[in-house]
């Protein structure tokens, strides 16, 4: 079994021109997903008068966020890794792909991502909320914090199998693809049940707009720990320590 090698990496890290670039990236990616996302909710409301959920809904909701990713991943690949999601970042910390000092940075990058989205959906939509994730009726939290970290774990999973196992080949090719397919069918499976976050800047940016905090530790602690399971076993049991390779 390959152990990860774990890379603290050095505070210096934040003034490097890389490092600032792949930030910058990820904050960029985030904007445009969570106001895709954030914003296709907000649309459906105003189009349907606030109505009550339905299934039109949330096929609309897997769609608009499955499209999003596949775009926010592919534009910041090249650049950041194209992670656009903290528990990712968690991931790839915790496999020894990016040192703790730029996880803070991606960390900060893609959760302003998600709050300048959301408070610019806020402003151009004439005030219209920015609803926060919250539980549907009968759901405990700890009915959510599973959901969360059983779809993080298929999104953290899929994503060290198309996107950073050296051995991924010409697979690596539709990963972004692969990425936003596995969200939209999880928000599918989810979505009617606690919003199906995967990804905590998603959640934080709604809940600052709105100043609105139920449960919301849910939305961290679900993903982190979903990410963490899908990164040390991938890592662990699929990735040999002699095709060992970074990413950015």
């Amino acid at each position: 079994m390959a152990v990860p090698r774990i890379d603290i990496g050095s505070p210096a890290e934040a003034t490097q021109p890389a490092a600032l670039k792949a930030a910058l990236a990820e904050f960029i990616s985030m904007l445009i997903f969570v106001f895709a996302g954030e914003g296709s909710g907000m649309a459906f409301g105003k189009l349907t008068g606030d109505g009550p959920a339905s299934p039109a809904g949330l096929v609309a909701a897997a769609l608009s966020h499955g499209f999003a990713l596949f775009v926010a991943v592919s534009v910041a690949a090249n650049v950041s890794g194209g992670h656009v999601n903290p528990a990712v970042t968690l991931g790839a910390f915790l496999g020894g792909k990016i040192s703790f000092f730029r996880t803070i940075l991606y960390w900060i990058a893609q959760c302003l991502g998600a709050v300048v989205a959301c408070l610019l959906l806020s402003f151009s939509t004439g005030g219209l909320p920015t609803s926060a994730f919250a539980l549907s009726s009968g759901v405990t939290v700890w009915n959510a914090l599973v959901f969360e970290i059983v779809m993080t774990f298929g999104l953290v999973y899929t994503v060290y199998a198309t996107a950073v196992d050296p051995k991924r080949g010409d697979i690596g090719i539709i990963a972004p693809l692969a990425i936003g397919l596995i969200v939209g069918a999880n928000i599918l499976a989810g979505g009617a049940f606690d919003g199906a976050s995967m990804n905590p800047a998603v959640s934080f940016g709604p809940a600052v707009v709105s100043w609105t905090w139920n449960n919301h530790w849910v939305y961290w602690l679900g993903p982190f720990i979903g990410a963490s399971i899908a990164a040390l076993l991938y890592h662990c049991v699929f990735i040999q320590p002699d095709n060992y390779e970074e990413l950015p």
